[in-house]
């Protein structure tokens, strides 16, 4: 294994062990020498480096690694010794991205303005995230080839057993000790990516790549990695916390991995959370949700987008023959603070420099996204698409079958009914109180429907039963929590653990959701109460469904290669469509050059008695734009930004 001399010389010509053992010492004679290092990490930046939504088209002051840039300049100034990593998901996650990898298009020795953003801020290595493989192995190559910085990521390789990226390295980092004298320390840094990018982006990267375990990687290499020299050693790790026993093939597997014998700190993400501090990490066992640590090892997590910079410093001590831990203190950086008030206020302002890199590919994303392609006689919004049908999920569900039954059109499947499975991305919840879709009536344009349906998936179409059918509701389902119709006192609706673009709603059939049942499914897509339904009065055409009637699905390539742990979503792929699912709602638009965005109320909550108090969040705009049809009354401000409401019977 190649390890390096200095972040730059070394990593850029290969030097080996050997080669190091030549250099004459700079350690100092005189021990314990102590050395104070600042390890900072970004992570989950999605193609964000303006503050700017490219979705509602206007700036956007709580995101953007121009902001996160400056708050990286103050944190060096603040510090004799620093290192700088990403966590991955660079390459897509923004109209930015999807116009590089869709629209623009890029070949060999291109620099992608993410990576030419990046270049510009000095990392010392980065791994890669799962969304990094979204367009491919091809795409991924030229991304990475561009960066002037190394790659690592220990659980992924090529299909023929070679290397992807190293799976790790070391940085000979010079530093100054606290008594002024020159000092060698060794940092090893070692990468991880969740091993369920095999199923979710399975049209990439079956045949061409494999991925295992991320503990087994890090019990597999960490030794070898202490053997070359590792004085301590950083987990780039993108994969988030999560408690409970360790099985194998976690997705979120930080707490697990802080468990392998010579891992000194976890720079984590995937989650978008932060840690130190978000409510979602407290009560796990291992985990010390007020001083940043998993077992005892410092560890950060600094949201999305940009939102944070996250920071670990490290009190070294020379233990002869090495550097060792004797303290730590973590923090993550906000670049913004949101008052009591729900107005924004920039802690941090954007990096002109930063700006620079992307400018023209800022400037042609806005003229990309600004594209029309047909109006709306009504608004289109998500603010209470968890808990009433939605006209914003309705849109796609009749794009996607309109889709499929073309393609199915004189096919021996084409009698076999069509369903459709869509979910409301943008609902609020760890995106923050303005993570909506909101779209007014009259012109809409490509950024509209980036809006409604945001990630790069492609269209497929799975073969089910009517039992299977009910299977996957019931998972759906998992979104609300279970509500007691015994209790008085207030009820949270919504379960904030499950992600929102897993409640899928299937629009062609009708059924209700009893909430007062504890959910058959548990997160992991595991049978938890065989006895429990909350899906009920579930009809075909206004007659039940028969268990063992047949239907098509049009999903995604997430859902359908097992995204979400779905049951039964991974039994029959009938189709592999090539064609991205918001393409085929842009196509749909066009094709009606008028749409009338009006949910058809297939889907609705199981009444509730009148003395509960049921309660939900949504964006402080929802207001004036709730559904007639929607019994909710607003119940005051809530925290981080968001407005409650309560259900009425």
């Amino acid at each position: 294994m190649t390890t390096d001399l200095t972040r730059r010389d070394a990593i850029r010509t290969g030097a080996s062990a050997a080669a190091i053992a030549t250099l004459p010492s700079i350690l100092s004679a005189q021990s314990p020498a102590r050395v104070k290092l600042r390890v900072l990490e970004t992570s989950d930046l999605h193609v964000t480096v303006v503050p700017y939504d490219y979705d509602r088209d206007g700036e956007d002051n709580t995101v953007g690694l121009a902001k996160t840039a400056t708050l990286v300049k103050a944190a060096r100034a603040e510090a004799k010794n620093h290192i700088l990593f990403d966590n991955g998901d660079f390459l897509q996650g923004s109209p930015m991205g999807d116009w590089m990898a869709c629209k623009r298009g890029m070949k060999p020795g291109d620099v992608h303005p993410m990576i030419a953003a990046m270049n510009a801020m000095d990392y010392a290595a980065s791994t890669l995230g799962n969304h990094d493989f979204n367009y491919g192995l091809d795409f991924l190559d030229i991304g990475v080839t561009s960066a002037n910085f190394p790659f690592v990521c220990a659980n992924v390789g090529k299909a023929d057993g070679s290397a992807l990226v190293r799976p790790w390295l070391i940085i000979d980092h010079r530093c100054v000790d606290e008594a002024g004298a020159a000092q060698m320390v060794r940092i090893g840094v070692i990468g991880f990516t969740p091993p369920q990018i095999m199923q979710w982006d399975k049209g990439h990267l079956d045949g061409k790549a494999r991925a295992g375990d991320i503990v087994e990687a890090a019990r597999r290499e960490v030794p070898a990695l202490k053997a070359a020299g590792a004085d301590i050693v950083v987990a780039l790790c993108h994969s988030g916390i999560a408690g409970g026993s360790y099985r194998g093939n976690e997705e979120n597997a930080a707490l697990h991995l802080a468990a392998v014998e010579g891992i000194d700190v976890l720079l984590t993400g995937h989650q978008h959370l932060v840690f130190p501090g978000a409510k979602a990490f407290d009560g796990i066992e291992g985990v010390d949700n007020a001083r940043g640590a998993l077992l005892g090892k410092p560890c950060v997590q600094p949201g999305f987008w940009g939102s944070h910079l996250g920071l670990v410093d490290l009190d070294l001590e020379y233990a002869g023959p090495g550097w060792k831990i004797a303290g730590f203190k973590v923090e993550a950086r906000p670049i913004f603070e949101r008052t009591a008030d729900r107005s924004i206020v920039s802690k941090a302002d954007a990096d002109p420099a930063m700006f620079a890199t992307v400018k023209a590919a800022h400037e042609a994303t806005l003229v990309y996204v600004r594209e029309p392609v047909g109006e709306t006689s009504a608004p289109i919004n998500s603010y209470f698409a968890l808990v009433a049908d939605d006209p914003s999920v309705q849109i796609v569900a009749d794009a996607q079958i309109a889709y499929v039954r073309g393609l199915m059109a004189g096919t021996a499947l084409a009698s076999l009914p069509v369903l459709s499975a869509a979910a409301p991305f943008k609902s609020g919840g760890r995106g923050g109180p303005n993570f909506f879709t909101d779209i007014k009536a009259g012109p809409i344009a490509i950024k509209n429907v980036a809006d409604i349906y945001p990630y790069p998936n492609t269209v497929q179409v799975v073969k089910v039963t009517g039992a299977q059918v009910r299977e996957w509701l019931e998972h759906s389902a998992g979104v609300f929590n279970r509500i007691d119709p015994e209790r008085t006192d207030e009820q949270p609706l919504i379960n904030p653990a499950f992600p929102a673009f897993n409640f899928d709603i299937i629009d062609g059939v009708t059924y209700r959701i009893d909430v007062t049942q504890p959910s058959r499914y548990d997160g992991a897509g595991k049978l938890v109460e065989p006895a429990a339904r909350r899906i009920i009065d579930l009809a075909f055409q206004g007659r039940p469904i028969g268990e063992t009637a047949e239907f098509l699905i049009a999903t995604n390539n997430y859902r359908a290669s097992g995204g979400g742990d779905f049951p039964g979503t991974r039994t029959t792929v009938v189709l592999e469509a090539p064609d991205l699912n918001r393409d085929v709602v842009v196509r749909h638009i066009i094709e009606k050059t008028r749409i009338d965005p009006t949910a058809d109320n297939n889907w609705s909550l199981a009444p509730l008695p009148a003395s509960v108090n049921v309660t939900f969040l949504s964006g402080p705009q929802s207001a004036s734009l709730k559904p007639a049809s929607l019994k909710a009354d607003p119940a005051g401000d809530a925290a981080d930004g968001f407005v409650k409401y309560r259900l009425r019977s």
